[in-house]
């Protein structure tokens, strides 16, 4: 990354299925600047990206594609987060409405499985297993961070750098080369998550 032909900044990809205030809300706590990224020119401008994103992964994937950055992004040589449903859409394929996705990362997103015993959605704040990674850098061991959803991404420790175990060990975090995944909200998830935004936007790939 050559930071004298970029901004030091996030570009946040505005796709309609985005949590956008919560997320920009904590970027400015951390007087960490951002703008929306409509357009694949928008890509080019920052040194980051963040994929936000709630809700169902298979009309996140539909309204992405509609916005033309698809090829933009997979082709991205920056640092990439995709967060929750943003993180999903990093892998092959989502049970929910059974779609492909982004296939940058080659796992799968599952539902979780109910005679598990286990409350769907899962949500609250859950201790998190992470490797040395430099999304963790000064996060405390075995640290709290909050998630909502119904779907989890397949555990493989090809690229899971993060993993948390709710009715079966899933990845809470997966990096694949530039691309990074959080399955929880760092920007609802207290110091912690506020540590993690400030560690990405500190990524240099």
């Amino acid at each position: 990354m050559d930071n004298n032909t970029k901004n030091n900044s996030i570009g946040i990809v505005n796709y309609g299925a985005g949590n956008i205030f919560s997320l920009t809300a904590a970027l400015e706590r951390q007087q960490i600047p951002y703008e929306m990224v409509n357009t694949e020119a928008d890509l080019e401008k920052h040194s980051h990206i963040i994929i936000p994103g709630v809700g169902h992964a298979g009309a996140a994937m539909e309204k992405l594609k509609q916005t033309g950055l698809v090829e933009a992004i997979k082709a991205l040589k920056k640092p990439v987060l995709g967060i929750c449903v943003g993180m999903q859409l990093l892998t092959a394929h989502s049970e929910e409405g059974n779609a492909d996705l982004l296939n940058i990362a080659p796992v799968k997103t599952k539902l979780f499985d109910k005679e598990l015993g286990i409350k769907i959605p899962h949500m609250g704040w859950n201790n998190v297993n992470f490797a040395n990674n430099s999304l963790f850098i000064n996060v405390k061991p075995l640290a709290q961070f909050y998630f909502v959803h119904s779907y989890f991404i397949e555990y493989n420790p090809i690229f899971d750098i993060a993993s948390v175990t709710y009715g079966n060990k899933f990845s809470a975090a997966i990096q694949k080369d530039n691309f990074f995944g959080v399955q929880f909200h760092p920007e609802k998830s207290g110091e912690a998550g506020e540590q993690l935004l400030n560690n990405f936007f500190n990524v240099m790939i």
